[in-house]
């Protein structure tokens, strides 16, 4: 199970998940920090300034004025207000009584930080207190008569505001239980819905692999999953789809050419050996019988190695242990040449058999393939040609190209079998062995050129066949 598809793809999905959440989470807990820590110092500072020029006030009254000093209840409202302790650090400011102003001295502060004070300026610090354990974030604000602003002089001393450093944190408990909150909520949706889509990923993939498996067991009937949409998964059922179904008619091609080679090996084989026993037992004497009966074999034994030679040719042409000779090619005589073999058979049918020679280029190929390709073509036309059609066979050359055209009056190739017309075994009659065209074309490629067909039911079919001029 955790070696499969649907338990992988999940996990995956949920531990990217979880590893963004888990930074998020600290990036956000960071920021929280910070700007909890920034905002506690901008209100103790604020703080510091309000009960520093309070205090200064009442100072200035009792230097001046000789003003008993605040009551300790005042110290204690203002902290109570605030949620802050109160301290003071210098010399006594007020003569007798207790202002309530908690007791620091110069060295629990620091002497740096007291000097820092003496020059009139505010000192952010921590420490703690006399008589606790508890860490305090604090901050320092000079404390003077209000008259002596504008003086040079240091201080009467410092008022000290300052919070505890845990009661902070505490304010970041609330935001770590709602984040905690929102990452269990996000990670049970994201588990929900990885759980879905990888189903839906790998459903059809499981029902693929076992048509495969019945597949390679010879069955290509399958029943495949119809996969809505058009994504990945959508294009591999299609080409597995497609793929079934090119087997499943690659094997009943091969079944057929089995049976259709089998039947064209019989049939010159079954004339054969009764010429062959009729010579032998001497039922023949007359000279003229005896030629006509060795003429047949001779002519059987031809079209036996033809037959041969093409499925030979295909292996070799699959295998691309096909080799090519490169010599000085006439086009022209070599079209004459296969224009010639088909021209008794046009006669005879009645054919309207025409050649047209625009060029007499001289190329470099094999001109013995090239000739048989122009011959597969012919063949394959005055096959489909009726008696009384018509059939062309034209040279040209343009563009550093040049083409000889194979046109007939057939038929024509509907646009379904356009495709197949060039695979091997593959017949629009299920007669004769599919070889030819199939050859014909691998034979173009191994040259370096191609073969182009343009056809329609009714109007005939135009193969042309273009090599490079170089």
């Amino acid at each position: 199970m955790f070696r499969s598809l649907r338990f992988r793809l999940p996990a995956l999905f949920l531990a990217g998940i979880a590893l963004t959440g888990l930074v998020a989470t600290v990036i956000a807990f960071g920021l929280f920090q910070d700007y909890t820590g920034d905002r506690a110092v901008k209100e103790l500072r604020r703080e510091a300034a309000g009960i520093a020029a309070l205090y200064s006030k009442q100072a200035e009254r009792a230097l001046d004025e000789d003003r008993p000093a605040p009551p300790p209840f005042q110290a204690r409202e203002l902290e109570r207000a605030s949620g802050n302790r109160l301290f003071f650090v210098g010399v006594p400011v007020f003569l007798g009584g207790d202002t309530g102003l908690r007791k620091l001295t110069i060295n629990q502060i620091g002497e740096e930080r007291w000097r820092v004070l003496a020059r009139r300026r505010i000192v952010q610090f921590e420490f703690t207190p006399p008589n606790s354990t508890a860490e305090m974030l604090a901050i320092g604000h000079p404390l003077y008569a209000v008259s002596d602003k504008t003086n040079e002089g240091p201080p009467l001393g410092a008022i000290v505001v300052a919070t505890s450093k845990t009661e902070l944190r505490g304010q970041l408990v609330p935001l770590l239980e709602r984040l905690a909150a929102a990452f269990a909520v996000g990670v049970l949706i994201a588990a929900g819905l990885a759980w879905y889509l990888s189903g839906r990923i790998t459903r059809p993939v499981r029902r693929l692999a076992k048509a495969a498996d019945e597949v390679a067991e010879g069955r290509y009937d399958v029943a495949l999953p119809d996969v809505s949409g058009r994504d990945e998964i959508a294009d591999l059922a299609e080409s597995f789809r497609e793929m079934a179904r090119r087997l499943a008619e690659s094997e009943e091609l091969e079944r057929n050419f089995l049976m259709t080679v089998s039947h064209e090996l019989r049939t010159p084989l079954t004339a054969i050996r009764g010429h062959v026993e009729a010579l032998r037992e001497g039922f023949v004497e007359d000279p003229a019988i005896r030629a006509a009966s060795l003429d047949v074999i001779a002519s059987e034994g031809a079209r036996l190695e033809r037959l041969v030679g093409e499925v030979l040719d295909l292996a070799k042409l699959d295998a691309r242990r096909f080799t090519v000779l490169h010599e000085e090619v006439d086009m022209a005589r070599l079209v004459d040449q296969a224009y010639a073999v088909f021209g008794e058979h046009a006669k005879e049918r009645g054919i309207d058999y025409r050649q047209e020679v625009e060029a007499k280029p001289v190329i470099l190929s094999d001109g013995d393939r090239v000739l048989q390709i122009i011959t597969n073509l012919l063949a394959n036309a005055f096959r489909w040609t009726p008696d009384g059609g018509r059939v062309d066979l034209a040279l040209s050359a343009e563009n550093g190209r040049i083409s000889v055209a194979v046109e007939d009056t057939g038929p024509g190739i509907g646009a379904e079998e356009l495709e197949r017309i060039f695979r091997p075994f593959w017949t629009h009659d299920g007669k004769g062995t599919g070889l030819g065209l199939a050859i014909a074309r691998e034979l173009a490629v191994a040259l370096g050129g191609e073969i182009e067909l343009d056809s329609k039911i009714g109007r005939g079919s135009r193969f042309e066949l273009i090599l490079p001029l170089g």
